[in-house]
């Protein structure tokens, strides 16, 4: 009996012993969504995913894409919105679009209200996001620790800023050491404008393109296009870009002949323009800019 009492006894004093070490492991690493205007055909991307490993050794790193536009803020803020929500709720973002790299334009670490942390610059990448999950919290990015070192460069802050900062948030830092807090309503936003309606019927514009697909990317959420009254099967009259077309509202590309134009809701849920396994965009020479105009049906 006393020997079964010693050996517990022992047992116990051992988990107590361990239990700093237990308490000391480091918090898991955040996931990274990474996405930049960089492309692949250099070395740049790899640079910064090297970075980020060795700020964060066995980071996660997923590649959001790497061919966004070069220089437009406004599709790799789509780009960002639309990826967010498939991503953990405590997931980090490293987004490199930065046009004025280099210039007074503030480096930036924000947090979300749904908990995820966006490390990018300030100038209005943030704007969809904010609109929808908003910002509780952001900081400018000024301390050097949370930085590749002294030698920043004025041309490659994605390495020298944004994947270390990024890696530092990976692994659980507190965003609050990056630098002075910022007040989130001053952040730098884009003046984004979403279809109207009206007497004439709905006014809005091509946003973007699908991928390498052509398809005309609208600003015209479903239900703003619902209020027009058509329904699937309809035919649905439309000016774009100053020139007049008929094309059928269907549910999907095979719902009508190879090489024939559609409107569809896309997978994000907005009205779409396209033509079954052809590029709209070539087709008819129209992208990001042109204006439409489609009048509400008949009877409505």
């Amino acid at each position: 009996m006393f020997r079964r009492v010693t050996t517990i006894l022992g047992a116990a004093i051992v988990a107590v012993l361990l239990l700093p070490a237990v308490a000391q492991q480091p918090a898991p690493l955040k996931v990274i969504g990474f996405m930049t205007d960089f492309d692949v055909k250099d070395d740049a991307v790899g640079i910064c995913k090297a970075v980020m490993d060795g700020v964060a050794p066995g980071v996660r790193i997923i590649d959001i894409t790497h061919q966004s536009e070069p220089y437009n803020i406004a599709m790799g803020a789509r780009f960002l919105a639309g990826s967010a929500p498939y991503f953990p709720k405590d997931a980090v973002f490293v987004v490199v679009i930065d046009p004025t790299v280099g210039s007074t334009r503030k480096a930036i670490v924000a947090r979300s209200r749904v908990g995820q942390i966006f490390v990018l610059p300030d100038n209005g990448l943030l704007t969809l996001v904010q609109d929808r999950d908003g910002i509780v919290e952001a900081h400018e990015i000024t301390n050097p620790t949370w930085m590749i070192g002294t030698g920043i460069s004025s041309t490659f802050h994605g390495r020298d800023i944004f994947s270390p900062a990024g890696a530092h948030a990976a692994r659980g830092d507190d965003i609050a050491q990056a630098g002075p807090a910022l007040d989130v309503s001053k952040l730098v936003r884009l003046d984004l404008h979403m279809a109207t309606l009206n007497a004439d019927g709905l006014h809005g514009e091509v946003i973007g393109t699908d991928g390498p697909f052509g398809n005309l990317v609208l600003n015209v959420p479903a239900e703003t296009f619902r209020q027009l009254g058509y329904r699937v099967g309809d035919a649905v009259p439309v000016t774009l870009d100053g020139k007049q077309y008929t094309f059928p509202f269907v549910k999907t590309f095979s719902d009508v002949p190879v090489g024939k134009e559609l409107f569809y809701i896309d997978s994000r849920g907005r009205l779409s323009i396209g033509i079954d396994q052809r590029n709209f965009a070539e087709t008819y020479t129209v992208g990001e800019g042109a204006v439409l105009q489609i009048p509400r049906k008949v009877g409505k």
